[in-house]
């Protein structure tokens, strides 16, 4: 089994990575051998000595798509994105990086369908930002897709592409809809959505973080430990359910960031709650006004996708994964 992840040195990406290293193992196969590509140097692995080609790569370079292609990895991971408030204000890399480096992926694994039969799973990295509002609470999986961000509709072609060439046969692709995810290990990003991750994660160290909405704002998330779960999950089920709708909403916790906030109290106390500091950001918003509260994932349910069932899970994965399992 020979994997490739473009967007490895990503927070999911590395995750996702130390997974797979760990099983030794996707759909029963032993994994011979990783790919791990990024526009900054991804770290190879512990334990894969030889087997391991990590390096820089911008997949929407020209002929970068290509020479991933030409390795012909079993499953492809494709992670790499610009996040939702960098593509908001920056219109043209987001375009670039979104959806063009997308395209020029779909296509290098198009041509080698047709030289040599080569036909990939490739497991897709959509979001939640594909629909917008108005939508009911919860969304179903069959809302229409009614992105209001830049971010959301360079998705929401993805995912259309996906559908069709997976159609043609030319791969056998999912789309995997992430919610949020919470709590996000490390320094902020550029994302909207960061606040959601650092209203928690910088009260667990002491530190103080900037809340930019009301904490009436309702928003669906899952743990970094669901994401990667989700991603593999897709890259092993059998697809043929899916039928031509290629992409779903992922299973997550629907909560109100005021109960975030009481979450964070019942785990770590008063203290780290005092922490949170409320500064609006009218950006921040306006973008987080247009995304879903919550969905169904009906359908996701049904194939086996599972999350965190509540908040206070969600705080203790990162307390466990990132902290030692205990707060300092």
């Amino acid at each position: 089994m020979h994997i490739a992840i473009i967007g490895a040195a990503g927070m999911v990406g590395r995750k996702l990575t130390a997974r797979l290293v760990a099983d030794g193992v996707l759909s029963g196969e032993p994994i011979e051998r990783l790919t791990l590509l990024d526009v900054v140097q991804p770290a190879a692995p512990d334990g894969f000595a030889g087997r391991v080609d990590a390096r820089v790569s911008d997949l929407s370079d020209e002929g970068e798509a290509e020479k991933i292609v030409a390795a012909r990895p079993d499953v492809i991971f494709h992670l790499a994105a610009i996040v939702s408030g960098e593509a908001e204000v920056d219109f043209e890399k987001g375009y670039r990086i979104n959806l063009d480096g997308t395209r020029l992926l779909f296509e290098a694994i198009r041509h080698a369908n047709g030289e040599d039969g080569y036909k990939p799973r490739l497991v897709f990295t959509s979001s939640c930002a594909v629909v917008g509002a108005p939508f009911p609470y919860p969304v179903p999986d069959d809302f229409n897709l009614t992105p209001l961000t830049s971010y959301g509709t360079q998705k929401a072609i993805s995912e259309l592409l996906l559908a069709d060439y997976s159609r043609r046969g030319f791969f056998d692709g999912i789309g995997i809809r992430l919610p949020t995810i919470c709590i996000r290990p490390g320094k902020p990003n550029r994302a909207a959505s960061g606040f959601f991750s650092g209203i928690l994660r910088e009260p667990l160290i002491g530190m103080e973080a900037v809340l930019p909405v009301p904490e009436s704002v309702r928003h669906w998330h899952a743990s970094p430990r669901s994401a990667v779960g989700f991603l593999i999950h897709g890259a092993t089920i059998d697809l043929a359910p899916l039928g031509v709708q290629r992409s779903l909403n992922m299973p997550g916790i629907s909560a109100t960031v005021g109960e975030q906030i009481e979450a964070l109290r019942r785990v770590a106390g008063e203290r780290a709650v005092k922490l949170i500091r409320r500064e609006p950001d009218e950006l921040v918003q306006r973008i987080v006004s247009g995304w879903a509260q919550g969905f169904e994932a009906k359908r996701s349910r049904e194939l086996g996708f599972t999350a965190e069932s509540s908040f206070d899970e969600i705080i203790r994965v990162h307390i466990d994964d990132e902290l030692g399992g205990q707060l300092p």
